[in-house]
């Protein structure tokens, strides 16, 4: 009987010991990022990161007590690069059902609003109807992308995806497409708090769907809930100390009193 429980013992030390060496404690969190999309996140004159998800994501690195570390990518939605281990988490992705698929995702950081942006006084609306035969700008690899093509394209509305934001608001400017459908912040910045946006507006009313999403999010490995957890509650302690609130501020985001 002894010798029984000295074996049970030596294999459970030796189980807790197997464990220790597979979950070593997080030094570091690897934040994927696709540097070119102001003022979420961009590059400076100097060549550093800049932007609202990398003052959130140096924030909640801060508040684990681990370092930040950015892994600049084309185009976001790299869940294949994510699953082979080539960084932790995707900063800054809205939470869709198709991409729930694929990851899973914090609690949002913040809400966004997409709306269509166009012509004043072209009479556009963001409705297949309205839209049937015109040229829609989209980002590539964007939730807006995957709504227009999903429901937008099948109905006539010719699709045109840019990979930058700057390119887009040219080709609108110039009436090589007719409208765009846009994060509010990001075609501000860009467009409409310019001087060549003057001539374009809002049209019709915010849009809404499942494939758009409600916010932004972090995206993890599924199996990586504990990663998601400590992101989660490194969130909501950065808003109860009121430094989350400090961050925010200077972005003037739309609905910012809606707590993630």
């Amino acid at each position: 009987m002894v010798l029984i429980h000295r074996c049970v013992v030596f294999a459970l030390l030796l189980s807790m010991d197997a464990a220790a060496a597979a979950d070593p404690p997080r030094s570091e969190i690897r934040f994927a990022v696709a540097a070119q999309f102001p003022p979420f996140q961009s590059r400076d004159g100097q060549g550093q990161l800049v932007g609202l998800n990398i003052d959130l994501g140096n924030a909640l690195c801060q508040q684990l007590n681990v370092r930040c570390v950015w892994v600049d990518q084309v185009q976001v939605e790299n869940f294949p690069a994510l699953e082979a281990r080539q960084f932790d988490a995707i900063m800054g992705m809205a939470p869709t059902s198709k991409r729930r698929q694929w990851v899973n995702f914090t609690d949002n950081l913040y809400p966004f609003t997409t709306r269509l942006v166009a012509r004043k006084g072209s009479g556009l609306l963001p409705t297949a109807r309205s839209l049937k035969g015109k040229r829609v700008g989209v980002l590539l690899g964007s939730n807006r992308e995957a709504f227009a093509r999903s429901k937008w394209a099948p109905a006539g509305v010719i699709v045109k995806s840019f990979w930058l934001n700057d390119e887009l608001a040219r080709s609108l400017v110039a009436g090589t497409i007719d409208a765009t459908l846009q994060g509010t912040v990001e075609i501000r910045r860009t467009l409409l708090d310019t001087a060549s946006g003057q001539d374009f507006d809002f049209l019709g009313p915010a849009v809404s769907a499942e494939l758009l999403g409600d916010g932004v999010a972090i995206a993890v490995r599924k199996p990586d809930t504990p990663l998601r957890n400590e992101l989660n509650s490194a969130l909501k302690q950065l808003i109860q100390s009121g430094e989350y609130q400090r961050i925010m501020q200077p972005y003037n985001l739309d609905e910012l009193s809606a707590s993630p």
